[in-house]
């Protein structure tokens, strides 16, 4: 999460796409009570901080009911007014999560209904209301809340936190885009954190290198679905060619990302404790280890052609 981290490795999968900066009539103030998405679903949530960062306002956001390690700076987009409208939403959006809760581990993200089917859910629930249903929505909530503190915690170090909020405002406030492919490639991070390890250690683990396995599966196969800006789709078609695997050629920008998304990804799994644990103190120590090559392993600064080029293309077909 985070702020992937860290959106917000974010996302149709993308919470925060920030294509259009919001209006000034959904700006929050601090200590409003809010509703939050979180992954595919809306949680209810307190706004800590409010900051403007050129053009856009971050909120510091806290979910109630859940522990502090969650809070996270969001954009405007990944917040709602706490209204009963909203609040529908929210309710109707936590049934349909119940519902698919057995679905397939690596579908698409399921996607908020739009304003029409709010409205209908809302003159609904104001026909068909009664105190019995509403104890249930909350029943229901509180257990959504609960599974959410058996997910995996990726606790993502500050400098990398902003890393995430930097590499959002390359590519949706200044139409930026990573250029690729990337030197060093996400394999080539692995590599390296793999032989860090064995010196460190003194012997190469198994354990270790599944966790990498694992961490360059999950890439591959949640890039194109989550972890890409709108504005990245066109590259990714373009850099990405049959039997050819993203870790091969994207880096440590959005290797990053998969880390805000891990928890969603891993909530399905079926994990005993103690594995997490192990799980957990791994993921720490592989993105303090990122941290540690911070300036060598990410960009200080984006490529502005290709967007542009993107563009082009997009008008002449």
């Amino acid at each position: 999460m985070g702020s992937s981290s860290k959106d917000d490795s974010g996302s149709d999968g993308e919470a925060s796409s920030g294509d259009t900066p919001p209006p000034d009539s959904t700006r929050f103030t601090e200590g409003e009570r809010v509703l939050a998405y979180h992954g595919p679903r809306i949680y209810e949530a307190k706004v800590q901080k409010a900051e403007q960062r050129k053009k856009d306002w971050k909120y510091f956001v806290h979910y109630l009911h859940i522990a502090n390690s969650w809070d996270e700076w969001v954009g405007a987009d990944r917040l709602l007014k706490h209204t009963e409208e909203n609040v529908s939403k929210q309710q109707a959006l936590h049934k349909k999560q119940n519902l698919d809760k057995n679905s397939k581990l690596g579908r698409s993200q399921t996607k908020p209904k739009n304003s029409a089917d709010t409205k209908t859910d809302k003159e609904d629930t104001k026909g068909n209301a009664t105190k019995g249903k509403k104890r249930k929505a909350d029943s229901n909530a509180e257990k959504d809340n609960i599974s959410m503190e058996k997910q995996v915690k990726v606790q993502i170090p500050s400098t990398l936190k902003k890393q995430l909020v930097d590499d959002w405002e390359f590519v949706t406030q200044q139409d930026k885009l990573v250029k690729l492919p990337r030197s060093p490639t996400v394999d080539d991070i692995l590599s390296k954190y793999l032989e860090y390890r064995s010196k460190k250690d003194g012997v190469m683990t198994d354990s270790i290198g599944e966790v990498l396995k694992g961490i360059r599966c999950y890439f591959d196969k949640a890039l194109p679905v989550m972890l890409l800006y709108k504005r990245e789709r066109q590259q990714y078609q373009d850099v990405i060619k049959e039997d050819v695997s993203p870790s091969t050629i994207y880096g440590a920008e959005h290797l990053l990302r998969l880390f805000v998304k891990l928890p969603e990804l891993l909530a399905y799994v079926n994990i005993e404790v103690e594995t997490l644990t192990r799980l957990q103190q791994k993921l720490l120590d592989f993105l303090k280890f990122l941290q540690k090559n911070q300036s060598t392993f990410f960009l200080s600064a984006y490529d502005g052609s290709k967007v542009s080029e993107s563009k082009s293309k997009g008008k002449d077909e």
